[in-house]
């Protein structure tokens, strides 16, 4: 917390101002709410869920909590991952979960519980906190000493609330700004899956073949045709491991594994191996590979692994669950062939026919080979190429953009939770308003109080035993969450296509509009709808897919 303070406001121990890991006593049986640690939300506006059990089931042996409470996770990664709520409207108003959450109940009810959660969602609490952990490796904790002396910046009860409102308003547009950013990578997934998709099938170069030709039964254009690998590759080859211990310190030639496949490209920074020119000349001669050739893996999941053989080494090699392609320059450029096989319609045609043990799958080097290829004649594969890496360029633009765009997102959050507990969020009402910060409405006065109230509660536990309420749920997980109604009004093509109140993932969207509008025009007016909050992705009996807000 902020050392220096607003006038009127006072430093205060977190134990000073609330009651840590409260206890329920002598209730009778009766629904509550059981929140295991997977049901705790990260997000600062996010739900805590929750799953109806009977109090008499969960009242020994787990934390208790109760609405209006404030829980968060003690243990590591959980804590440092800011897994906190506050509680709301559980059954008859109590509850029970993990062992490792913290409870937070404020000693009067007037003080702010939103404000106390703030304090938990603070980077200085979640910092100081993880450094202050103790106990073994995987499995350390946040001494409750730690939570009971932590100090914080205490406002007087009614720049509380202002504060935790202004805090509320703020943060739920960051939250609201952050998931619509969060949704804009499945977005260009799917928009990079549907280029290549157009690219292999003809229609991505249907205009600038200058015509509309008639489809063959195979659906390809009639200037293309389908042959098998072997007949336009110079070589299909899957690789294979020697024996003897072949990864030698004194090995020059690089020797490839699946996991040297990352994003589409090679990576040999990553546990990089390398065997003998001997071994790579005699051994592994039938799986030599060259610059441009292309590799996919053939032994998964996942399957639909591609990358083109770069020139950072002469030759390479690799082991039995890789296939090299090595093109034909008389039918095939390599980088065409490279995108045929990153849309993945070999992999889903011989997918029914693949063998494997249990948890693998694999690919033969025959079905490689019979695999066939959609063959566009070479200056369409040229062109086709041009625009695929046109368009993924406009996708990797995009992306560069949102990740950034998410890392401002991520620190703003902080920083104006920082500028609440400077007091800068409320400087104008304190201005406006001195009598609410002063005298009995100061928070000097309100510490006193607690202290009075910490007293009578000492005192009246002795003989007190708190009512259940008579409200209960539907035995059910619970979310909170709200009906948009779609308004009439002028809609876009996207708007319109989804205003039926049906599931459209982004695949849909595309499919159904390319014949209309091009690739880059459908992903520009998602983006725009996400960005302006007019449509929202959500799932619907199973099924993901975007809606009208």
């Amino acid at each position: 917390m902020s050392q220096v303070i607003p006038d009127g406001w006072v430093k205060a121990s977190l134990s000073e101002v609330v009651i840590v890991n409260p206890k329920h006593k002598d209730l009778e049986d009766q629904e509550a709410g059981f929140v295991p640690m997977a049901l705790a939300p990260t997000d600062f506006n996010g739900t805590l869920n929750y799953e109806e059990r009977q109090w008499d089931k969960i009242k020994k042996g787990y934390t208790h909590f109760a609405t209006g409470d404030v829980i968060f996770a003690k243990v590591t990664p959980c804590f440092e991952n800011g897994k906190a709520a506050i509680v709301k409207e559980l059954p008859n108003d109590i509850g029970a979960g993990s062992t490792e959450f913290y409870v937070l109940r404020p000693v009067i009810k007037d003080i702010s519980v939103n404000y106390i959660f703030s304090v938990i969602k603070s980077y200085e609490f979640l910092q100081t906190g993880a450094e202050n952990m103790t106990g073994a490796v995987g499995l350390r904790r946040v001494p409750k000493k730690f939570v009971e002396e932590f100090k914080i910046s205490l406002p007087p009860l009614a720049e509380q609330k202002v504060i935790a409102d202004k805090l509320d308003e703020l943060l739920t547009r960051v939250e609201s700004t952050k998931a619509r950013l969060d949704a804009i990578p499945a977005i260009l997934k799917s928009f990079r899956q549907s280029v290549l998709a157009a690219a292999v099938s003809g229609k991505l170069t249907e205009e600038w073949r200058g015509d509309k030709p008639h489809e063959l039964d195979n659906g390809l254009p009639d200037s293309w045709s389908s042959r098998a690998a072997k007949e336009v590759c110079l070589k299909v080859q899957s690789g294979s491991t020697p024996r003897n211990k072949p990864f030698d310190q004194g090995g020059t030639v690089p020797f490839l594994k699946v996991y040297n496949i990352v994003n589409q490209r090679i990576n040999f920074d990553y546990k990089p191996q390398f065997v003998t020119d001997e071994t790579h000349s005699k051994k592994l001669k039938r799986s030599v590979g060259l610059p441009n050739d292309v590799l996919m893996n053939i032994v998964g999941p996942p399957l639909g692994k591609v990358a083109i053989l770069p020139s950072q080494y002469p030759e390479w090699n690799l082991n039995q669950a890789l296939t090299l392609f090595r093109v034909d320059p008389e039918y095939l450029e390599y980088k065409y062939l490279y995108y045929v096989l990153c849309e993945g319609e070999l992999v889903r045609n011989v997918m029914p026919d693949t063998k494997g043990s249990a948890g693998q799958i694999n690919i033969s080097l025959t079905q490689c080979r019979e695999a066939p290829i959609p063959i566009p004649p070479l200056k369409e594969q040229t062109e086709i190429v041009r625009r695929v890496e046109e368009l993924f360029a406009f996708a990797d633009k995009v992306e560069a953009q949102v990740d950034a765009a998410q890392a401002r997102v991520n620190k703003l959050t902080q920083s104006i939770i920082v500028k609440a507990f400077k007091g800068e969020l409320s400087a104008e009402w304190r201005a406006e308003n001195p009598d609410l910060i002063s005298g009995e409405n100061s928070a000097e006065a309100l510490i006193e109080r607690i202290k009075a109230e910490r007293v009578a509660l000492a005192l009246a536990s002795k003989t007190a035993k708190k009512k259940p309420s008579k409200k209960i749920r539907a035995n059910k997980l619970v979310a909170k969450g709200s009906n948009n109604t779609l308004i009439n009004k002028k809609l876009s093509p996207v708007q319109s296509l989804i205003a039926d109140g049906v599931a459209h993932s982004p695949q849909d969207i595309f499919n159904k509009l390319t014949p209309d509008l091009s690739l880059t025009e459908v992903f520009n007016e998602i983006s725009e709808l996400l960005r302006d909050d007019k449509i929202e992705e959500k799932t619907v009996d199973g099924i993901t897919g975007f809606f009208i807000k």
